[in-house]
């Protein structure tokens, strides 16, 4: 384990060289494989930033218990991208390719030997999770309904094909022959219905192609594809009050969770804030003002700008309004938004006193500094959303928005 982690602590100050490396190694040798990634270049940028996340996280789990189920999940995910057995092969000789081109001096027979094996073992768990999944490697759903709330927020009803099992707080990836050989991940925004549909919420943003297709070109009767429904944000019924924050289109796993607490009302005070930088981003006020009037155990807190003044004052708002709830020790949190957002406000109510173990949302994906960084303000990503950066392949991924 300490020679993977001290070779691959060589191979990171060189991250980029790596996956570029390792992309044309395994194209040049395997040009057939090609067909199985995005034709774009900021699409395939993105597609490194996934390597070398997932690479990241195998390092950083080496020695506890949850690297094998991970692996197990990556492996059943990435059946959608028509990933067969033989890939993992040229997969394997070309990563360890770009690792000795990157490592130098330090590649020796003993790194060699390290990486080799641990490579097998990372295939033989990613091929044990596809091959023992009783899921289809995605389900089709046809687009049924297309709500569109200004020109960045769209919300799409879907039937899918096939019962389609997730809970609510849940999300799905997504791919559209729009954008072939593309997946994103989105907020699944209802609880289970008799009628199987299911809603996604999806935030347009900048360069994005997928979303960009999804708000505003997709119609009803098109065919999506839907991945395996994953992520961690789903409701724990403890004898404890409850706050619910949601930003964007993180209200969408929000609002799942509602529909499921109001057909089964619990035992204990619930308070939702909900954050937008502009009326586009209420466009569910309504549906919130009427669960608010029929669930006494909910109160509501809507944060804003005010009239005329700069969005960010919404999240300075924010920070004001966390600060005078208190009891946050005593509390469950769920946090949903874009990934920033989630990662400023925990560290906040960390502040005032919340658990760290009471604090639940989904995984929050590492953004490493670059030249002329500054670091965000409170909230500042969920306003100015920058470029993505890392990005987290496996079931367990952050949601895009």
């Amino acid at each position: 384990m300490k020679i993977l982690k001290s070779s691959f602590a060589v191979v990171e100050r060189r991250a980029e060289h790596a996956v570029k490396f390792f992309y044309s190694h395994l194209f040049w040798h395997n040009p057939g494989v090609r067909a199985l990634f995005p034709d774009s270049l900021h699409e395939m940028e993105r597609q490194r930033d996934r390597l070398f996340a997932a690479l990241t996280h195998v390092i950083a789990h080496l020695d506890d218990g949850t690297l094998r189920p991970y692996l197990h999940d990556l492996g059943r995910d990435h059946r959608k991208f028509l990933v067969r057995p033989e890939h993992y092969a040229a997969v394997g000789a070309s990563l360890l390719a770009a690792l000795a081109e990157t490592s130098g001096a330090a590649w020796t027979p003993p790194v060699e030997k390290a990486w080799a094996e641990a490579y097998q073992v990372i295939a033989d768990a990613m091929t044990a999770g596809a091959e023992g999944s009783e899921d289809p490697p995605w389900w089709d759903a046809e687009v049924v309904r297309h709500l569109q709330y200004g020109p960045d927020i769209g919300v799409l009803t879907l039937r899918p094909h096939l019962p389609f099992p997730y809970l609510p707080g849940q999300y799905t990836s997504v791919s559209s022959d729009r954008v072939p050989t593309t997946w994103r991940t989105y907020s699944i925004g209802n609880a289970p219905r008799p009628d199987g549909t299911v809603d996604l919420h999806v935030s347009r943003i900048d360069r994005g192609r997928l979303s960009t297709a999804l708000v505003r070109e997709t119609r009803p009767g098109e065919v999506l594809r839907l991945g395996a429904a994953g992520g961690q944000l789903v409701f724990r019924r403890e004898d404890r009050p409850v706050s619910l924050i949601a930003a964007g289109t993180g209200w969408a796993p929000i609002r799942a969770m509602l529909e499921d607490l109001a057909e089964r009302p619990p035992d204990q005070d619930v308070r939702l804030f909900v954050v937008a930088r502009d009326g586009a981003h209420l466009y569910d006020r309504p549906l919130i003002d009427a669960y608010a009037a029929r669930c006494g155990w909910l109160a509501v807190t809507y944060i804003t700008p005010a009239p005329g003044r700069h969005r960010n004052q919404a999240t300075d708002r924010l920070a004001t309004a966390l600060g005078h709830r208190g009891m946050w020790p005593d509390q469950d949190v769920y946090l949903s938004g874009p990934p920033q957002f989630v990662d400023e406000t925990a560290h906040l109510l960390q502040q005032l006193g919340a658990r760290p173990g009471r604090l639940f949302h989904d995984a929050v994906p590492a953004r490493g500094p670059e030249p002329g960084d500054r670091p965000l303000g409170f909230g500042e990503w969920f306003l100015n959303p920058p470029a993505p950066h890392w990005h987290n392949p496996s079931a367990r991924a952050p949601r895009s928005y």
